[in-house]
C-alpha cells in the first residue's frame, strides 16, 4: 500500500462547523504523507467525477474522515458516492449479489466522529437505544457499498461526544495512535 487518497466528507451546518473533521483529516495527512504518497477531496469545496474516479483508481486505500449524522454519513458524501461509484468502473454484475466488485485490491478506512457517548454502543441494556450495536454495525450499510466494490475494511476510527467541548490534542493523539497501528511501518 503506497498510494492514498483522503475524502473529507463533512457537509457543514451551522450548529456543525467541520473544526473537527478537519483537525482530524489534516492530522491524517500530515501523519501518513511521511510514507505514502496522498491525493484529498474535500467534498463540500466540489468535485469533478472523473478527477475523482481516477483518484479511486489510483489509491490503494481510501480513508473517509467524516462526522455521522442521523446515524449515518452526511447526504453529501452520500451524493459524491453515487456520482462516482459507477457501473463498470467500481463494480459489475457478480455471480450472487454483492460479488461483482472491480477493486478488490483496495482497502477502505472509516475515521468518523459521532455526536453520541462511547456508551451508546454495543450496550446490553433492554432499553438502549442503539439495541446493542457496535459502531461498524451501524455504519452496516456504508460498509456494504464499499464491500459492493470490492474493497476490503480496515478498522474503524471513532471519536464521541463530538458537539461537546473537546480537548483537541487529545483527539489528535487518538487518530495518531490509530493510524500507526494501521499504516505506519
Amino acid at each position: 500500500m503506497d498510494k492514498i487518497l483522503l475524502v473529507d466528507g463533512h457537509d457543514q451546518y451551522e450548529r456543525a462547523q467541520g473544526t473537527l473533521t478537519q483537525s482530524l483529516a489534516k492530522v491524517i495527512q500530515s501523519d501518513l504523507s511521511t510514507e505514502y504518497e496522498i491525493q484529498t477531496t474535500i467534498v463540500k469545496e466540489g468535485y469533478e467525477v472523473d478527477k475523482e474516479i481516477e483518484k479511486f483508481l489510483w489509491a490503494d486505500c481510501i480513508v473517509i474522515q467524516t462526522p455521522i449524522y442521523w446515524f449515518s454519513i452526511p447526504g453529501l458524501l452520500k451524493k459524491y458516492f453515487d456520482d462516482i461509484f459507477l457501473p463498470k468502473v467500481f463494480f459489475a454484475k457478480g455471480p450472487e449479489l454483492g460479488r461483482g466488485g472491480l477493486l478488490k485490491e483496495k482497502k477502505y478506512m472509516f475515521s468518523v466522529t459521532w455526536g453520541v457517548k462511547k456508551t451508546s454502543f454495543a450496550s446490553t441494556e433492554p432499553t438502549a437505544f442503539l439495541e446493542g450495536k457496535t459502531e461498524d454495525e451501524v455504519l452496516f450499510p456504508v460498509h456494504k457499498t464499499f464491500e459492493y466494490c470490492g474493497m476490503q475494511q480496515l478498522p474503524t476510527f471513532s471519536l464521541y461526544g463530538a458537539m461537546k467541548e473537546r480537548v483537541i490534542e487529545e483527539d489528535l493523539n487518538q487518530i495518531q495512535a490509530h493510524l500507526k497501528k494501521i499504516f505506519i511501518k
